[in-house]
């Protein structure tokens, strides 16, 4: 029964809920992103170069046969992967590049002054102090 309570503290740690909810939106994201480049991007840019699909786009290496298949090098899925991954990357690094700007004016805390130091002995004493515990001096304000 240990290991079972172990397991449940791990899987409801904050960092693994964080990153079960990263994959599962990265997936959807991804799913959004394909359709965007298949559906949106590529046929503009088809038009533009002449009525191509990209999606047809192929070197045939072997012609189909009645017992085999056709062996082909698919560039043109290959171009839609890589816009993809460009868009994917970009909207990633401009999520991180918020997110670091953000932190950046979270870190710098303001740190209150309690202490100072003795003119005479250079000792540090607190603020309101008017007499050094260390060499007896008194203190002007």
């Amino acid at each position: 029964m240990g290991m079972v309570k172990e397991f449940k503290e791990f899987a409801m740690r904050g960092n693994v809920v964080d990153m079960a909810v990263g994959i599962i939106l990265g997936g959807a994201f991804g799913k959004i992103v394909t359709s965007f480049v298949g559906d949106v991007i590529m046929p503009p840019i088809g038009l533009l170069l002449g009525n191509v699909d990209f999606s047809n786009l192929v070197v045939i290496l072997r012609e189909k046969t009645a017992s085999a298949e056709a062996v082909t090098i698919n560039y043109g899925l290959f171009v839609n992967t890589l816009l993809d991954f460009v868009i994917v990357a970009f909207s990633i690094f401009m999520v991180i590049k918020q997110m670091n700007r953000l932190k950046k004016a979270d870190v710098a805390p303001v740190v209150e002054v309690t202490t100072k130091d003795c003119p005479k002995c250079l000792s540090t004493i607190p603020l309101k102090a008017s007499r050094c515990p260390h060499c007896t001096s008194e203190i002007q304000e």
